[in-house]
């Protein structure tokens, strides 16, 4: 019980920061899954947050649903998903109750302003230490900078560009890199 308790309350805290979405909170689910609880290494992190983008569902309940069930199976698994669900719920809650008050008000759209920027490097912050941690090389970087050319200026679906990505991975390991 204890345990389980242990994976709420850190989930929980790791949900209080969801400004900017599942992304965003990669840095803290690190700190604190990887450096500070030492419930995964850095390599099962990094496979973890590959599988977790690729599945359907929230990114950062993903990560949690993985975790909580490692630690504690099916138990563990609802705590540490209701850990990570909850302070959004909150939260979300609260400015719908209280932001058709504020909508109009230019200290609070201002505010919106301000934190965009914040966000962008929320994402883009984890987004370059996968990077590095993946083993990019000047033979492989043209991979992650096709697909994102292919999703951001052709509009190809995500979807397509990971399964070929996965496809690709498959083929390979089992014929190239023998």
């Amino acid at each position: 019980m204890k345990e389980s308790l242990d994976l709420f309350r850190t989930f929980f805290r790791i949900g209080l920061f969801t400004i900017g979405g599942g992304y965003a909170m990669i840095p803290l689910i690190e700190e604190m899954v990887v450096h500070r609880k030492a419930w995964a290494t850095q390599d099962e992190l990094l496979d973890l947050i590959a599988v977790a983008q690729s599945c359907p569902g929230i990114f950062a309940v993903n990560i949690s649903i993985f975790i909580g069930y490692r630690q504690r199976g099916m138990r563990g698994a609802v705590c540490s998903t209701l850990g990570t669900v909850l302070p959004s719920f909150i939260i979300i809650l609260c400015i719908a109750i209280l932001f058709r008050h504020f909508r109009d008000n230019w200290v609070v759209e201002r505010i919106f302003r301000g934190i965009r920027p914040a966000v962008v490097a929320l994402i883009a912050a984890p987004v370059f230490r996968m990077a590095r941690r993946s083993q990019l090389s000047r033979y492989n970087i043209w991979i992650p900078i096709v697909s994102a050319l292919l999703i951001w200026l052709l509009g190809v679906s995500p979807i397509y560009v990971i399964l070929a990505a996965g496809i690709g991975g498959y083929i390979y390991g089992q014929y190239i890199k023998e």
